[in-house]
């Protein structure tokens, strides 16, 4: 099979979003619009990933090689169209034997199954363009197609009245070898009002050359462009849409699904429920036959088989849950391993901990992992029964079948079996009660009196 090389253009300023941050860096599904654009390359197991960057280009080339940092970088200093950026990239590929596929970073939506058509039309022919059937082709470039020829490309001022009737539309993506593909963008003019060198031109001087050109037609929706903040909510939604049907195919459960946000990678095995209202972040993998209860959070974290979570429960990066962990309303896990059967129930908070098989952690407890410079980490054992409302001081540890007593402040290790109680004596004073409500509201009758 043939190399590829990914030529993903990511330069253009965006000045429609109204923000200081690269167009391609705006998020969806917590990822920039950009690493939506690798990741669909990346179907195609590219050789080379070559990133063309201008405004912001810094942030731009840093979130790329955050994704894969095999991704190469090219600068194009003046913002002069289409052809002139993927001419940026041609010194990095200059000796690449291979095909080129010219990828958009505000275009975040071809499938796996569009790319892969593309490449197995390149057996075929010599240029291959990606186009679609648009429901409003006003604002589009037509291919002209004379059977499985492209002949040309007409943007949409130039079109004639014949042209514009056409609604299969030029999406920009392309593909051909990339020898070819660099020595047409060194024919590509500008003489038109604009002054820029247009990709779209080499269709025409590749048919002069004599070569073969077609296009390869996917659905509208996987050509969209994002522009504007409109369009970008948009973007959101059907990325939202796009995850719960994937979901709910896989065997999830969704009781309420268009309440459940998911981000680009989360991942959520068959058998699992998921209620209303609950966000996924990145970087999160729940296993099968998990119950997500409603308003939780989670990111960053894993959550084996059999496990709950929630109600308006909050799970951080690093927090490890094993197989039937029982995490309940109001608690927060973070950078914590909770082993198989624990339960934490109750308005806690977990951090820097590691929680044993078996044990419970009682409401109210707090691992009080932070001195205000540095963490410290709370290793609590097998079977421990954690008092409501204790206190442990970290770095402290508590032994297999040990148990702390309701209020107690933790600040030594406990050994395993005992019992450890740190809690000042209660001191109870007949009468005082009522003799100190009787001061107070004196107080307050004579405040109000003035």
């Amino acid at each position: 099979m043939t190399d590829t090389a990914l030529i993903i253009l990511a330069a253009g300023q965006g000045t429609r979003m109204n923000s200081d941050l690269p167009k391609v860096l705006h998020e969806i599904g917590n990822a920039p619009m950009l690493v939506h654009a690798i990741k669909a390359g990346q179907s195609l197991d590219p050789e080379r990933i070559v990133v063309v960057t201008g405004h912001g280009g810094e942030a731009v080339a840093a979130a790329a090689r955050d994704w894969d940092d095999r991704a190469e970088i090219a600068v194009q200093t003046e913002q002069l169209g289409t052809g002139h950026a993927v001419a940026q990239a041609g010194p990095l590929l200059k000796s690449f034997d291979g095909d080129a596929v010219v990828l958009y970073g505000d275009t975040p939506f071809l499938s796996a199954e569009t790319l892969e058509a593309m490449r197995d039309a390149r057996e075929r022919f010599d240029v291959v363009f990606l186009g679609f059937e648009a429901a409003d082709p006003a604002p589009y470039g037509r291919l002209v197609m004379d059977g499985p020829l492209l002949s040309r490309i007409v943007e949409a001022k130039d079109a004639t009245p014949e042209e514009a009737a056409i609604t299969f539309s030029n999406s920009g993506v392309v593909a051909a070898d990339a020898g070819i593909l660099f020595s047409l963008v060194s024919e590509i003019g500008n003489a038109n009002s604009k002054g820029e060198y247009y990709l779209t031109d080499i269709a025409a001087l590749a048919n002069a050359r004599g070569l073969t050109v077609t296009a390869v037609a996917c659905p509208e929706a996987e050509t969209l462009g994002i522009n504007s903040r409109d369009q970008l909510a948009a973007a959101e939604a059907a990325f939202q849409a796009r995850a719960r049907a994937a979901a709910q195919d896989d065997g999830v459960t969704l009781i309420a699904p268009e309440t459940v946000f998911f981000s680009h990678d989360t991942a959520i095995g068959r058998d699992s429920v998921v209620e209303p209202n609950v966000v996924f972040g990145p970087e999160v993998t729940v296993e099968s036959g998990v119950r997500i209860r409603a308003f939780s959070h989670l990111e960053g974290a894993h959550v084996s088989r059999g496990s709950t979570v929630g109600p308006f429960a909050r799970l951080r990066p690093g927090a490890e849950l094993a197989e039937d962990v029982h995490i309940g309303n109001f608690v927060e896990v973070k950078n914590a391993i909770i082993d198989r059967g624990a339960k934490v129930n109750h308005l806690t908070y977990i951090g820097d901990a590691d929680i044993g098989e078996a044990t419970n952690i009682g409401a109210g407890t707090i691992t009080c992992n932070y001195d205000g410079v540095m963490k410290h980490r709370t290793r609590i054992g097998a079977r421990v029964f954690i008092g409501s409302d204790t206190m442990l001081v970290a770095p402290v540890s508590v032994g297999d079948d040990a148990m702390t007593a309701s209020g107690s402040v933790i600040t030594e290790d406990v050994e395993p079996g005992a019992l450890a109680l740190g809690r000042a004596r209660q001191v109870t004073k007949p009468g005082m009660a009522r003799k100190l409500m009787e001061v107070l509201r004196a107080k307050k009758a004579k405040l109000q009196g003035k």
